[in-house]
């Protein structure tokens, strides 16, 4: 049985702690070496299969245009106020500019802005390289294949632009998909800074230096092992480029809640006498049985975003929930083996934690404080206690204040934050800026239409004239027709921004009506492809495939529930508390990043879209973080039950016994998804405010408000199971059911059945 296997796990893993520690180290070096002999870089594809911009893209490759590989751009103005690129000595500092960046490594080609100002004032404005006034230029420089770059490319770029700065008379500012593909993560500085907060959390938990040092310790070996891992996948396959972030930031999370959950049950056994190889085995036993479920939920969870369709949404979630599996793992192996090398001295506190306690047991009056969470905090218990006597008043006010905060989703709306939601510290924004203000908010996000005429010569002339009448269109760039294939592709500028609303829907009145009518009905056709259509693709995927998803995720969770707890009831409780949770995490979501309420305290500029793949991966994560809590929460509340039989006594005791730990644990998270909530990114942004929101939730509102009231009022009949369900279900695959880590026996448990 699980609980049998992980007593012996846990107590094998303390008696022998250095030939584990020694194995994870091998481990972790062999997964760093893999890591840079056989890893890949992470790259975008967003598109899926069937997808009108994937048809786009599949023509544009078969044109060979050149437009299928990595581009960036440079976007220069001049220092004096009153020149243009007229005056000829700037049009020679734009020329030399021009020059120097052809030079560069693996550039393939750049357009010419010297061209159109010989052709005139017009022509340069069609041609989408210098403004009408002349005040500003756009270098177009065009990449092979991401594969064939590197960070060094972008360095290379960026390193002439600052040369350029102090030689020419000119402001330059850079931006483009090389920027996006090599800018790097946000997640050095926010993981330290989560991993500081986590330390002084855990410290303030235990007291003791020792007992913070070892969640940490063990999350940074999962972390280094996962990551890597990660990184060798991504020699094998495209995984998105925010997977690394958010798998460090979901890793951190759960591996230090993970240990911290069996940490303060060994101290519980430290406490009553147990030696720590002894006390290490039952803590793996009893907290590392919902450990393990809670992860398994958690990697179920996010691998259900293959219900989606979209391949790299997939790729995602299988490396995030190598990160987690690996997290799991180490909480049952090397954790163990670190609480068996510290001995005893896990089950002291430190000076300062001493004084901390002595402190805190002033405040809360007389009770026996040997390790944390040992005994009930006299201040929770009279907290749920209060919470019993009055159910009705706060269900009903916990739920009202969830639903409110809910509410702002009726206003979602998914899209592309593009480089206009950078900080303006950022160059990539003042690019976007200037280009903007050159040639109209479209020019950042333009539009690339692949046609094939299929032998009819007319169709392409009457394509651009009718995309061109378009009242969302504001201009037409020249079209390249493919020799050998008669392809033929336009790039088209919309009049507004790439994350404006107006943009999605130009996008969908070219397809249904525009295109149709320019083509007829012949053997032609035509798609709309480029970054914005893409991800406009892809977030009406995943809106029509979110209800599945939802649906299979809480029918599974459901089922698993109940085998765990052996009721229909407190299962059904948990399934929609948690989408309470993760509604209201939503609702604040909406209100930050759309409506713009609090967006300066996280570093937020302007208002923006939700990311359009960002609802379905938070729901997939945060369904499995939540289940933890629910696990952790219930399991206890199960054995006060089976221990005492009364439903009253069970809540007050199991649920406080839980909250201090659950408070910490929570406060660790938040704090870990906070410190990447300041990141430049928009999109790790909304990723760490997300999380951070709904687990907060979660913690307080939820468990501590929720649970109780809802269990108060439903009595006995929490623990209800049909008499034919109860036979059908196994017995003690995981959770309170199983066999007793403490004892080896079976637990008895009263159980209601339909009789």
């Amino acid at each position: 049985m699980l609980s049998k296997a992980l007593l012996r796990l846990g107590a094998s893993a303390a008696r022998h702690p250095w030939r584990v520690i020694a194995a994870w180290l091998i481990a972790a070096t062999l997964a760093v070496l893999a890591a840079v002999a056989f890893g890949g870089r992470t790259a975008d594809s967003m598109t899926a299969p069937g997808l009108d911009s994937r048809r786009a893209a599949e023509l544009i490759e078969r044109a060979g245009t050149g437009q299928e590989g990595m581009t960036a751009q440079v976007v220069v103005t001049p220092r004096d106020d009153g020149a243009t690129f007229f005056d000829d000595d700037v049009r020679a500092a734009l020329t030399r500019l021009r020059a120097e960046v052809q030079r560069l490594p693996h550039v393939l080609g750049t357009s010419d802005p010297t061209g159109a100002l010989g052709a005139g004032g017009d022509t340069a404005v069609r041609g989408g390289l210098v403004s009408a006034d002349g005040r500003i230029a756009v270098v177009r420089v065009q990449y092979p294949d991401q594969s064939r770059l590197s960070a060094e490319d972008l360095d290379a770029l960026v390193d002439l632009g600052d040369r350029l700065r102090a030689e020419l008379p000119l402001r330059i500012e850079m931006g483009g998909g090389l920027f996006y593909a090599f800018s790097g993560s946000d997640g050095g500085a926010s993981e330290l800074i989560g991993l500081l907060a986590a330390a002084a959390i855990l410290f303030l938990a235990f007291g003791s230096l020792v007992a913070a040092a070892l969640p940490i310790g063990m999350a940074v070996f999962g972390l280094t092992v996962g990551v890597a891992t990660m990184t060798v996948v991504a020699g094998v396959t495209d995984v998105p480029t925010f997977a690394p972030v958010l798998g460090s930031m979901v890793g951190l999370g759960v591996g230090i809640d993970y240990a911290l959950f069996v940490l303060a049950r060994h101290r519980e056994y430290l406490a009553r006498g147990l030696d720590p190889h002894a006390a290490a085995g039952r803590a793996v036993a009893t907290a590392g049985r919902p450990v393990v479920f809670a992860g398994g939920t958690v990697v179920v969870s996010i691998l259900g975003l293959a219900v989606a369709n979209v391949p790299f949404m997939t790729v995602g979630g299988v490396a995030v929930s190598i990160v987690v599996l690996t997290m799991v793992l180490a909480s049952v192996t090397l954790l163990p083996a670190f609480l068996g090398a510290a001995g005893p001295r896990l089950g002291r506190a430190g000076r300062i934690g001493r004084a901390l306690r002595a402190g805190r047991s002033g405040r809360l009056g007389r009770r026996r404080d040997t390790a944390a969470g040992a005994v009930p905090a006299a201040g929770w218990r009279r907290w749920i206690g209060h919470v019993g006597r009055h159910p009705v008043a706060y269900a009903v006010g916990a739920a009202a204040l969830l639903l409110t905060a809910t509410l702002p989703v009726l206003g979602l709306r998914v899209g592309l934050p593009d480089d206009g939601s950078l900080p303006q510290s950022r160059t990539e924004r003042r690019a976007y800026d200037l280009v903007a203000e050159g040639f109209g908010p479209g020019t950042n996000g333009p539009l690339v239409i692949a046609a094939d005429p299929a032998g009819d010569p007319g169709v392409v002339d009457r394509l651009v004239a009718t995309v061109a009448a378009d009242p969302g269109i504001a201009s037409v760039a020249p079209t390249h027709i493919d020799g050998a294939t008669g392809v033929a592709t336009v790039a088209v500028f919309p009049t507004t921004s790439p994350q404006d609303k107006a943009t999605a829907d130009t996008i969908a009145r070219l397809r249904t009506e525009v295109l149709p009518t320019a083509i007829g009905h012949g053997p032609a056709r035509a798609h709309v492809g480029g970054a914005a259509a893409s991800l406009s693709d892809v977030g009406r995927r995943t809106s029509e495939r979110l209800p599945a998803f939802v649906a299979a995720v809480l029918a599974l969770s459901f089922l698993l529930l109940m085998l765990v707890f052996r009721s229909v009831v407190v299962p059904l409780k948990a399934v929609l508390l948690n989408l309470l949770s993760i509604g209201a995490a939503y609702g604040v979501m909406v209100a930050v990043f759309q409506w713009g309420w609090g967006g300066a305290l996280i570093g937020l500029e302007a208002t923006v879209p939700i990311v359009s793949f960002i609802p379905m991966f938070l729901f997939a994560i945060l369904f499995g973080l939540s289940m933890d809590y629910e696990v952790f929460l219930l399991s206890r509340v199960r054995e006060e039950y089976v221990r005492t039989g009364d439903n009253g006594t069970a809540i007050v005791e199991g649920v406080a016994g839980t909250a201090r730990i659950i408070t910490s644990a929570a406060l660790i998270m938040v704090a870990v998804f906070l410190s990447f909530a300041v990141a430049d990114d928009p999109s790790t942004k909304m990723f760490g405010l997300g999380l951070a929101t709904a687990i907060f939730i979660d913690a307080t509102v939820v468990r501590m408000v929720l649970v109780p009231a809802t269990m108060t009022l439903l009595g006995r009949t929490n623990w209800w199971l049909p008499k034919w369900l109860d036979r059908m279900l196994p017995r003690g695959p995981v959770g309170t059911d199983g066999p007793d880590a403490e004892s080896g026996g079976e637990a008895p448990h009263p159980r209601l059945v339909d009789r």
